[in-house]
């Protein structure tokens, strides 16, 4: 007989760790199960292993809600994140629950059964299992490759060509010239991470990101830890960073001439005297309207200044034997080039769905709540937010999901699925110009053109809509099991 369980987690990572540990504590008795595909928990934090890898969010907004983040470093590196994760699941016992080597292909629902039939692969045979809700914690991009755009002659290199997501655990880069392609969050960590032992590195951009430096310990949370206590400390600490960067935004969003000046002023001070800063410091585009990068004690611009590290901003025009051409004409010599161009976004995890029989096409529907599919019953995914941490928005995607299964247990529902006016218009998911965004949105839900249909970006209004707005707003449709279709899932 095919095995079910109450709710089916989708993903090991920093989302499906925690969305485990939501669940259990609001729900003791509920049975769920963790299906990772791949052999190892941790997600992201697994799965990089470039240099210097490291968050680009502080680690009190990044760590759970519920398990405060104690480590010195407010910027923690891969390992130690990594740590925090397999601590947390091994305290609560969610370690035992996952199921590693279980790739998720599909998921068919029943509404006669009121249950979803999910298919996977394991160990080469495909397999089900039965859940009563599906809750997707696979995160957006894909963890087979990442995103590389064609360049002209690379085969012609003789050196070596690696992406950050698969990186070769034996490349030895000491006293050699590399060249890291990309100006995002991959590549401002590995190039001060790599220019410790390398010849040089030079980072090759395209064009300019903004870059901010930030401590690596908060005084602030370090203070309030000997007056208030960790788990109190670490609360105000959240919040008061949940402020900061806040505000930071929406200056950004509204003020954008005034932030520009307030980040280029920052980077000249930590630059030589009569650094470009306009050329390689000062985007085309307004503050925020990118993510904005983090580095931890300026580290990316201590290694320019100490001469270790350059910056070029050009176009690439191919590669040769001995580096990288540019439309200036000038090449780049190279032994190692770093292709940190991006990542490749997936759907839901790539995971084809299907309810009563009719496929279900991503771009086909709308997120309620940037977490629920129109006309899909019993299933959730997480997204985190684009101008924040992660895990603030996968914790209050974990809150409402428990909220809603109280509110169908306390009521002998179902289903849960959420339907749209037809007057709400559609709009991207994802309303962000990074490239590997629009790239991407047209295989993704769509957004609607207001509440509840809105990917909310905003953490203080998501804690007053998620964890306490109506569950029955008007939206959600819910539905009871016949005594007949009670019949036949328990026979």
């Amino acid at each position: 007989m095919t095995e079910h369980v109450d709710v089916l987690i989708v993903g090991a990572g920093l989302s499906g760790i925690g969305a485990a540990h939501h669940l259990q504590d609001a729900f003791p008795g509920r049975d769920y199960a963790i299906l990772e595909a791949r052999e190892a928990m941790g997600g992201t934090w697994d799965l990089f292993r470039y240099p210097g890898v490291r968050s680009d969010s502080d680690m009190h907004t990044l760590g759970y809600r519920f398990r405060p983040w104690v480590a010195a470093e407010a910027i923690a590196d891969g390992p130690a994140i990594l740590g925090y994760i397999r601590e947390t699941a091994a305290e609560a016992g969610i370690d035992r629950r996952i199921r590693y080597g279980h790739k998720v292909t599909g998921a068919a629902w029943s509404s006669e059964q009121a249950r979803w039939t999910v298919g996977f692969e394991h160990d080469g045979m495909p397999s089900t299992i039965t859940c009563s809700f599906l809750y997707l914690c696979s995160g957006y991009y894909r963890y087979d490759e990442g995103y590389t755009p064609e360049f002209a002659g690379i085969d012609d290199f003789r050196g070596e060509v690696v992406h950050p997501q698969h990186w070769p655990a034996e490349l030895d880069y000491a006293g050699k010239r590399v060249v890291v392609i990309g100006s995002g969050a991959t590549a401002v960590t590995l190039v001060p991470a790599m220019a410790q032992t390398a010849g040089h590195v030079t980072m090759l951009q395209r064009s300019p990101t903004y870059i901010m430096s930030a401590p690596s310990v908060d005084a602030i949370a370090t203070k309030l830890r000997e007056w208030f206590g960790t788990r109190r400390a670490y609360a105000i600490t959240r919040w008061k960073n949940v402020a900061v960067g806040t505000l930071i935004y929406q200056l950004s969003q509204r003020r954008p001439r005034m932030m520009r000046k307030f980040f280029r002023d920052l980077t000249i001070k930590q630059l030589p005297e009569g650094y470009d800063v306009d050329t390689h410091f000062n985007p085309t585009y307004n503050p925020w309207d990118q993510r904005l990068c983090l580095v931890p004690d300026g580290d990316l611009f201590r290694s320019i200044r100490d001469g270790r590290a350059s910056v070029v901003t050009d176009r690439i025009d191919r590669f040769t034997a001995d580096g990288v051409r540019l439309e200036s004409g000038k090449e780049l010599a190279a032994d190692i080039v770093v292709t940190a161009t991006g990542l490749d976004l997936l759907a839901l995890g790539g995971i084809a769905l299907t309810v009563d029989g009719r496929e279900i096409q991503p771009p086909d529907t709308m997120a309620y709540k940037g977490m629920m599919l129109s006309g899909v019953p019993n299933l959730a995914f997480t997204i985190g937010y684009t101008n924040a941490s992660w895990t603030l928005k996968a914790d209050l995607v974990a809150e409402f999901v428990c909220r809603l299964l109280r509110h169908m247990d306390e009521r002998g529902y179902s289903q849960a699925t959420p339907w749209p006016d037809p007057s709400v218009t559609t709009a991207p998911l994802l309303d962000f110009q990074a490239g590997y965004v629009l790239r991407s949105m047209d295989r993704f839900p769509k957004a609607g053109s207001r509440t509840p249909w809105r990917l909310g970006m905003n953490y203080a209004q998501d804690v007053i809509t998620l964890r306490h707005g109506r569950i029955e707003d008007g939206t959600i449709r819910f539905a009871r099991r016949s005594a007949r279709s009670l019949e036949q899932a328990t026979a």
